[in-house]
Formats: C-alpha cells, sequence, structure tokens
C-alpha cells in the first residue's frame, strides 16, 4: 500500500503543477497582442528615445556653449570698446594735432619742452586707466622727443609692423593689431595687443602727422576667456576678418591663417555653430562677432564637449533607464498581465457560480463585492465616475487657464529680461556724450528722453510700478513725440501727491496716450492739439482719464476697441494702424476684475476721452500679496 501511495503522489505532483502554471498562463492570441501591442512598441519607443535623448542632449550643451561664449564675447567687446573710448578722448585732443603738425625747426627749446610736458600729461592721462598697459606716439623724426622710445617714437619705425598699411589705410580709425610681442626701453618684452590709429595734419590734410596707439596686455583677452567652463578639448581663440588668428593660448598659432572651411564659415555669419571637417577630424565650431574690430570668438573641439561629469552621468543614466524602461515595459506588464488575467478568470467564475447558486442571494452577494447599492451597481458606479471626470475636468480646465495666464506673464518677463539695460544704459550714455560733444543739444535731450522712457518701460523686469513711473513714463514718450512733431500738440498731467504710494500694472497709459496722438490729434489737419492727463482717487478706485481735442470716432468703432483685437502693421508716417486698447483693458480685468477695465467716450470733431478705472493698491499690500501668493 505505501508503494502505491507513492506512486500515486508521483503521479499526482505533475498535475498539481500544471494546474498551478494554468493559474498564471495567458492566453496565446493575449500574448501575440502583448507582444505585437507592447514588446515590439517598447523597443521601437526605447529606441527612438535613446536617439532623441543623445540628440536633445547635445543640442543643450551646445546651446549652452554658445551662450556662455557670447556673454564672453560681450564682456570682451565692453573692454574693447572702453579702449576705443579712451583712444577718442585723446584723438579730440586739440593740442595733440597742433603739436604733431608744427615743425619742430621753427620753434624754440623752450617751447618744445612746453610741448613735450603737454604730451606727456596727455600720455599720463590716458595710462591712468586700469585697462590701458601703454600708450606711444609714433612721431615724425624730426621732433625733439621722437627717440624718447618710452611713449614716444619715430614713425619711420612703424612702417616696418605688418599692419602699418592698415593703419593708413583706416584714415584715422581704429585698427586693432593681433597679439604680439612688444619690448619697451627699460623693461622686459610684454606680449601686448593694440588700436591703433593714423593722426593727420590739419593744415595739410594729406600729411601723416602721427600715428596713436593705445596698448593693453594680452591678460584683458586670457582673463575673460579663461573664465569658460569648457572641457580641455575645447580650443578658444579669436580671428580677424582675413582668417588670421589674432589670439590663441598657443601663442605658436598667433598669426597663422585658419582652414578655408573654416573661413568661410565663420563669414557667412555673425554667430552660429557649425559642424566641419577640419584636418580629416569632425569638429564643432561655436563663434560669435566681436562688435569693436569685426573678429570671430571661436571655440573649436573635436565632438560635441559635455563636461566628464555630465558623460558620466549620462552613462549611468543610459543604463539605470534602459533597466527601468525593460521593467516597465516588458516585465511588469506581463506580470500585471498575469495577475489581472488571473484575478479576472476567478471573479467571473466566482459570479457564475454565484448565479447559478444563490441566484438572487448571488446578486446581493456580487454587490456586497462592490460595495455599490443593490439597484443597478455596475451603472451607478459608471454613472458616478462620469459624474466624478466631468467635475475634475472642469476643475482642471480653470487650473489651465489660471496656468496659462501665469505662463504669458512669465514669458513676458523672461523676454523683458534679455534686454541687458546695462549695455543699453551705457550705449545711449555714451552717445549722448557723443552728442553733447559736437554741440548737439535737441539730439542729446532726445536720447535722454530715449533713456528715460528704457528705464521706466524695463523698470528691472518688474511688472509692476508705482503711478509715479507709469504717469512719468507717458510723460517721457509725449516729450519724444514732441521733439518728432515739433509744435503740433501740448499736454498736461494732473495728479495727487497722495497717489505716489499706489501701484499699478505697468504700460497702462502709454498705449491711450499714443492713440489720442497718432490717431487723433495727428489726423486733425492744421489743428493744435492738447493732451490732458488726470488721475484721482474714487470710492477705493484709481481713476486714469485721458482726452485729446482731436478728430474723435464713431460710437461704433469706440465699442469695437474694447471688444475686438485690431492689430495691424503701422505705415511710414508714424500714424500707425494698432490701437491695442482692447489687450490693454483684458490686462486691467486680469489684474482688477471684471468689473474694471477701459470706457471710451467721443465725438466727432470734438474729440475723445479714455478713463481707465483700476482698484487702488498701496505698494505695501501689493508686495504683501506677492508674497502670500509666493
Amino acid at each position: 500500500m505505501g508503494k502505491v501511495r507513492e506512486t500515486a503522489l508521483r503521479l499526482l505532483s505533475p498535475l498539481r503543477q500544471t494546474a498551478a502554471i494554468r493559474r498564471f498562463s495567458i492566453p496565446r492570441a493575449w500574448l501575440i497582442a502583448y507582444l505585437l501591442l507592447i514588446v515590439l512598441p517598447a523597443g521601437i519607443f526605447l529606441y527612438g528615445y535613446y536617439s532623441r535623448s543623445a540628440d536633445i542632449l547635445r543640442n543643450e550643451v551646445v546651446r549652452t556653449m554658445q551662450q556662455a561664449l557670447k556673454q564672453a564675447g560681450s564682456n570682451l567687446s565692453y573692454r574693447l570698446e572702453r579702449i576705443e573710448d579712451i583712444s577718442d578722448a585723446a584723438f579730440m585732443n586739440a593740442n595733440l594735432h597742433s603739436y604733431l603738425s608744427i615743425n619742430s625747426s621753427d620753434q624754440s627749446i623752450g617751447t618744445q619742452i612746453k610741448v613735450i610736458e603737454d604730451l606727456r600729461y596727455l600720455v599720463e592721462t590716458v595710462q591712468s586707466n586700469s585697462d590701458v598697459y601703454h600708450m606711444r606716439l609714433f612721431v615724425d623724426k624730426s621732433k625733439l622727443y621722437a627717440e624718447e622710445r618710452i611713449n614716444f617714437f619715430t614713425l619711420d619705425s612703424l612702417m616696418v609692423r605688418p599692419w602699418f598699411h592698415s593703419i593708413i589705410e583706416g584714415n584715422g580709425g581704429i585698427v586693432w593689431t593681433g597679439v604680439y610681442k612688444e619690448s619697451y626701453l627699460g623693461g622686459n618684452d610684454e606680449t601686448i595687443m593694440s588700436a591703433a590709429r593714423m593722426l593727420r595734419d590739419p593744415g595739410d590734410y594729406d600729411k601723416v602727422s602721427g600715428v596713436l596707439m593705445i596698448d593693453v596686455r594680452q591678460d584683458i583677452v586670457s582673463k575673460i576667456l579663461s573664465e569658460l567652463q569648457f572641457s580641455p578639448g575645447m580650443a578658444v581663440y579669436l580671428v580677424a576678418q582675413d582668417g588670421t588668428i589674432v589670439y590663441h593660448p598657443d601663442a605658436s598659432l598667433i598669426g597663422k591663417a585658419v582652414d578655408p572651411h573654416l573661413r568661410d564659415a565663420l563669414n557667412g555669419e555673425a554667430e552660429g555653430t557649425k559642424s566641419l571637417t577640419l584636418n580629416d577630424e569632425k569638429s564643432d565650431v561655436l563663434f560669435t562677432t566681436l562688435a569693436p574690430t569685426g573678429w570671430k570668438l571661436v571655440a573649436q573641439g573635436p565632438e560635441s564637449q559635455l563636461s566628464p561629469a555630465t558623460q558620466r552621468l549620462t552613462k549611468r543614466s543610459e543604463w539605470r533607464s534602459l533597466i527601468e524602461y525593460i521593467a516597465l515595459f516588458l516585465i511588469l506588464p506581463f506580470v500585471l498581465l498575469a495577475i489581472i488575467v488571473r484575478g479576472m478568470n476567478r471573479r467571473v467564475n466566482h459570479v457564475i457560480t454565484v448565479i447559478r447558486k444563490e441566484g438572487k442571494e448571488g446578486r446581493d452577494a456580487i454587490d456586497g463585492l462592490q460595495e455599490l447599492p443593490a439597484v443597478n451597481g455596475d451603472f451607478h458606479m459608471l454613472e458616478r465616475s462620469v459624474d466624478h471626470l466631468i467635475l475634475r475636468v472642469r476643475t482642471l480646465v480653470e487650473e489651465n487657464y489660471t496656468a496659462e495666464i501665469r505662463e504669458r506673464e512669465a514669458q513676458l518677463s523672461a523676454l523683458q529680461a534679455q534686454i541687458n539695460p546695462h549695455f543699453l544704459y551705457n550705449t545711449l550714455d555714451t552717445i549722448n556724450w557723443i552728442a553733447i560733444g559736437k554741440g548737439a543739444t535737441d539730439i542729446s535731450m532726445m536720447i535722454d528722453s530715449l533713456a528715460k522712457y528704457f528705464r521706466l518701460s524695463l523698470n528691472k523686469g518688474n511688472t509692476i510700478v508705482s503711478v509715479t513711473d507709469e504717469l512719468r513714463l507717458a510723460e517721457v514718450y509725449l516729450e519724444i513725440q514732441q521733439s518728432r512733431f515739433l509744435g503740433s500738440f501740448e499736454f498736461k498731467v494732473e495728479v495727487g501727491e497722495e497717489l505716489e504710494a499706489y501701484r499699478m500694472p505697468k504700460l497702462i497709459l502709454q498705449p491711450i496716450v499714443e492713440n489720442a496722438l497718432l490717431h487723433g490729434i495727428r489726423k486733425a489737419k492744421d489743428r493744435k492739439g492738447l493732451i490732458d492727463i488726470a488721475v484721482e482717487l474714487d470710492q477705493g478706485d484709481l481713476v486714469f482719464v485721458i482726452s485729446d481735442n482731436g478728430i474723435g470716432m464713431e460710437e461704433e468703432l469706440s465699442r469695437r476697441l474694447l471688444t475686438e483685437e485690431r492689430v495691424g502693421p503701422g505705415d511710414h508716417t508714424g500714424n500707425g494702424s494698432s490701437y491695442g486698447l482692447f489687450n490693454v483693458n483684458e490686462r486691467i480685468k486680469l489684474y482688477s476684475g471684471e468689473g474694471y477695465g477701459l470706457s471710451i467716450s467721443s465725438r466727432l470733431g470734438v474729440g475723445t476721452s479714455v478713463t481707465v478705472r483700476m482698484k487702488a493698491v498701496l505698494a505695501a499690500s501689493r508686495n504683501s500679496a506677492d508674497n502670500e501668493a509666493e
């Protein structure tokens, strides 16, 4: 009997294992569908994912490097522009030209000594700037001081230099030399680059009276470029318009010509990224242009330059991601599918068994399993799910609408932040001083007003400004337009002192004032216009009234300006066709609520009055609200 029992157990054991396997088995049709619908698409997806990821990573690294290169180019351009400004200031020295043009034989020794003292003072003034290493004047050898060889040299000694003819052809403009070595009397050899320009005799314009040269150390370039955190295989250097290397960390390459393919690529665009074959090797080339010199700042490497830490992270991430996606798309779906199939089979079999054996009690048992009411349990669960889905969709739509508004505001702030106010203000200030130096007071006043306009409109990227700044922005705009349309209109601003503490969105009044001028007053023939801006507090609201005595408009047009977005190209007369009042009205509603915005009152031939109403928000309360929102 014992042997029979053992034999029976041995026979039953495979059957039990087979039954256990069947509980987790998947029908063949399901398995084929799994392979075709999950495994195959997952493989294709993984392949495309890694291809796209590699391209995206490469493009992102190249974009970051290009931005860093542009920033370095901007810094270097700024430093070189300062040198050019110093050269311009020395060039405009009236005594310099008169001293160089006078024949030394016609001067007494005392006069020549006075000339030397004045020129020495000019040299010391220029050399007091930290960026200037040396100032040199190359003059006619007949001058008493021509052989001084510290700051004064003979013009003949400069003629042997390779860039002498470029200086003469520059006709008084600044010509930058490349990096070269120069020896000074009583000092060691220095590696420098120079900004040189020709000086003409004011009495005989065809005669060259000398050459002014301002020297700067190579460090002014190398220090800025050394801050670029590129990989060791990336070379950063400067190339002139003719393809000659004017600066390179490897001094032996200075003065040599770049590869013709690289030269053609650099001359084609102001900045960009190229993939070129140089010396039989695939290379990535990034470049940008230095505005003062026209040189190209080039970063060149044998391949896409990722930092070593990024490369290691990428490799680890690839293997980890591969394992995760294999588990996600292959193993986990297979296991889940097997469990779902087994659970569905067991549940269906259980329900069928209960219905067959127990009738209504079985249905009550099913309802108990589902924890739903007995009547129409499945449909009731579906209805509840649909109701919940509709509610959720409405909530998501509202959240999405709010997110889009914030995204638009963030995009606007990002675009405004892209402008470099410091560079813009410095440029306008430089132009202003040039205009003052030339006695062009009207140009100086226009540039000063434009600088104020930019400062107020940019406002360091802030979208909320004080009422005073917003009014001042409108005033500056009208002052600029008064310079443009002389005697065609006047304006006045009426505001109470208590309004200085209130805040509002910026660029609300300027579009309205612009419309009053261009579409109201400027279209009225033979009539001097007046724009009146008034602001007051009215029951906790800020109320602005902008009035003009222009041509006015029809009631239908004034209504459509606030209900339809009207945008069109401007003409060459400055009249324009873009009112922009719809967008201003929408911005006010977003800021204060639906009960606020613009209202227009206008009569043909009489004029137009635009009323702006928004919540009066004090600066302190607005800041608190912003902090709570953050």
